[in-house]
């Protein structure tokens, strides 16, 4: 059972983790890579840190209620930083560090961001190119020593910093406590800016109460404990990972270990041997075709066996649901465990109880899988407005293709045009200097998500897609694309997929194969190519992604099926302006910048 307790600010979440529980516990409260080896941080020595931290803050004229932008990987630093700021009465204002500089710029004149953390040079110079153009913008501060340019102006070390703090603490030594009992459960401790899919990046202000009443609902859903230990790789500055995977995590005494890089994910999950993570989608598509590529390549004995294990494991997830299981089937199961499934969930490090997967829907196929397998994907539904969590599959209450139901303390009702609205005290206080918007995203205390849904016969939310993405042909019918698009990303070869169909005859795609797969497929079966760009372009690549979509769609009815593609050769990025920080396509972006191709999709097809 988790150890929390009522929390109403994070002062208090705090000094319960560095003080009381600090008492009880021997194991680190946060750990990370040092000499390629992991080490533990002590509840104690996180409270130093953070502490040390905050009291430097005031040597630099920030005082409460001032915001503080914070620009940095998944590091220790973070957590000191974000909790040293709200202790105070500060707003700390997470920024993804993948950001270009224009949108920083943005984000720190809207914000009125009186300072800024950095994790090194990188995002330094970044900084540095716009802070002339950032009105409230008075001090840097840089997490790696080495990169902290003492011959600038208003640039420190965190470590710097944290030298004044001790200074300002031994002359002020009740400050930091006197702060503390300020804290106010609907003051706003932090300001997320919306990855911007449609327009400029909105500022949801969220307060004490917003967050720890998710955390307090999450925790009562799911079961999180003191035995716990978090890997964290997801952009902390992404509410969901700062929800789930850190603060829902410290209210139940859990661990929180980060990773390398998201690079690295696959080794550090071997290292660590976690035994939750919070993570997308993306992770399992990326999983399950690393899997299904390496099993492609052995002896056909070996793909047999594989394939017989997990269509044994299926055949025993749905019978054991179902409560009838055989002493056949639970025999043959055994062997397909030892033979295969076990090898698949030995990756993830052996100890990992479940995932739990949010930011964009997992397609049912996956989710079947990965369950089959021993790999417990729990899907849950949020907004950053929402601080994030709306609903959530329980461990023993589940089904793939929703969401799962609503979390206690949380209303949710469908709206007559089938829009999702949420009422609960995890509801943003708004949107920061934009009453227009607020008004229209929260009416008569119901917040309207933008997402189009419904509940099924069992209670389970049903998610189908966003409000403003939904397409309606020219037949009159209205399409889904979320959907359909996941049903391709489950194919080996395909990496991005984007339906085109709005307002159109019939539906068409712009493809972003999958190259390392498509090149293994051509030198597999002799295809001969001088650079990538004439492979992708090659009529036996449109064959075999043509061969795709026939069989990743025959269960679609006819009108929802994809009758045009074109495959493209090269990936949407966050440098081109085609996708947010977190990895969700720009649509409208997208379209503009493909448009011939498009029209030439539909050439001659629409009189």
């Amino acid at each position: 059972m988790p150890i929390l307790k009522p929390f109403k600010t994070f002062p208090e979440l705090f000094e319960y983790l560095t003080e009381e529980y600090a008492k009880t516990t021997t194991r680190p409260l946060l750990a990370k890579k040092v000499n390629n080896v992991y080490t533990g941080i002590s509840n104690k020595e996180v409270g130093e840190e953070t502490q040390l931290f905050a009291c430097g803050l005031p040597t630099l004229g920030f005082k409460r209620d001032d915001k503080l932008a914070l620009i940095s990987e998944n590091r220790p630093e973070w957590v000191y930083t974000d909790l040293g700021t709200i202790c105070i009465g500060g707003i700390d204002i997470p920024v993804y560090p993948s950001l270009t500089a224009d949108s920083i710029e943005f984000i720190l004149n809207n914000s009125e961001a009186k300072g800024v953390v950095v994790s090194n040079k990188f995002q330094l110079n970044k900084i540095l190119k716009v802070r002339n153009n950032c009105r409230h913008l008075q001090f840097i501060i840089v997490l790696n020593e080495k990169d902290a340019n003492k011959d600038i102006p208003g640039v420190y070390s965190f470590k710097e910093v944290q030298e004044a703090g001790r200074v300002y603490r031994e002359k002020h030594p009740d400050f930091f406590e006197k702060e503390k009992k300020k804290a106010d459960e609907n003051h706003i401790c932090t300001i997320i800016y919306t990855s911007g899919t449609t327009g400029e990046p909105k500022g949801v202000m969220l307060s004490h109460k917003n967050i720890l009443s998710n955390v307090k609902a999450a925790l009562e859903a799911f079961p999180i404990n003191s035995e716990d230990i978090f890997l964290s790789f997801l952009p902390l500055c992404h509410i969901f990972e700062r929800m789930a995977g850190y603060y829902a995590g410290f209210a139940a005494g859990s661990s929180l270990y980060f990773a390398d890089s998201i690079d690295t994910v696959s080794q550090n999950l071997i290292e660590v041997k976690p035994t939750m993570l919070t993570t997308v989608p993306r992770l399992f598509e990326k999983m399950y075709t690393k899997i299904i590529k390496n099993v492609d390549s052995q002896p056909a004995a070996k793909r047999k066996i594989f394939y017989w294990g997990v269509e044994t494991a299926k055949e025993y997830m749905y019978a054991k649901k179902q409560g009838k299981v055989s002493l056949a089937l639970k025999t043959r199961y055994k062997l397909a465990d030892k033979l295969v499934l076990s090898t698949i969930r030995e990756k993830t490090g052996g100890k990992l109880r479940f995932f739990v997967s949010g930011g964009a829907p997992l397609s049912l196929e996956l989710g079947e899988f990965f369950e089959a397998v021993g790999m417990h994907i729990r899907e849950g539904y949020g907004l950053t407005e929402t601080a994030p969590v709306i609903a959530i599959n329980r461990v023993d209450d589940f089904k793939f293709g929703t969401v799962g139901k609503v979390l206690p303390g949380v209303e949710v009702k469908i709206g007559s045009d089938g829009e999702i609205l949420c009422r609960s005290a995890c509801v943003m206080l708004g949107y920061y200097k934009n009453n227009k918007e607020t008004n229209e995203a929260i009416k008569d205390g119901w917040f309207h998500t933008g997402d189009i849904g419904h509940f099924d016969s069992e209670g389970f939310l049903v998610i189908t897609d966003r409000k403003k993405h939904l397409f309606k042909t020219t037949a009159g019918k209205y399409i889904a694309p979320a959907h359909i698009e996941n049903l391709f990303l489950a194919s080996k070869y395909i990496d991005q997929f984007v339906l085109i169909g709005d307002k159109r005859t019939f539906l068409s795609a712009l493809i972003v194969p999958d190259f390392e797969a498509v090149k293994e497929y051509a030198d597999s079966n002799n295809i001969k190519y001088r650079t990538v760009q004439e492979l992708i372009h090659s009529k036996d690549i449109y064959e075999l992604f043509d061969k795709e979509m026939q069989q990743f769609q025959r269960k679609l009815a006819n009108y929802e099926k994809v009758r045009k593609f074109t495959i493209l050769d090269r990936p949407f990025t966050l440098e081109t302006g085609e996708i947010t920080p977190s990895l969700k396509v720009k649509r409208k972006v997208v379209e503009e910048r493909y448009r011939n191709l498009i029209e030439e999709m539909y050439e001659g097809q629409e009189k």
